[in-house]
């Protein structure tokens, strides 16, 4: 099983790639701890602070009548130690 799925690329994680941070979509029991080590050993880098963010499901409707739910998920930023980076494309 791995810890990390993929990275999340969008244009405000972008942002934070300029200071050192970046975004992953990680499994939901994933631990700080866990995180750190895989981004680590994954791509090579020392990693300063882990913070994560739970995103529950929210339930949609369309048109009223048809119910369904938006998946959740849980999201790390990763702070790097400083004048490293990782290459996502």
């Amino acid at each position: 099983m791995t810890i990390i799925k993929k990275p999340w690329v969008t244009e405000k994680s972008g942002y934070g790639t300029a200071g050192g941070k970046y975004t992953f979509m990680v499994q939901s029991g994933a631990t700080k701890p866990e995180i750190r080590k895989a981004v680590k050993e994954i791509y090579k880098v020392d990693v300063v602070d882990v913070n994560v963010v739970n995103r529950p499901p929210k339930q949609k409707k369309f048109r009223g009548v048809r119910g369904g739910f938006q998946e959740g998920y849980r999201k790390a930023i990763v702070t790097l130690k400083e004048g490293q980076k990782i290459d996502i494309q």
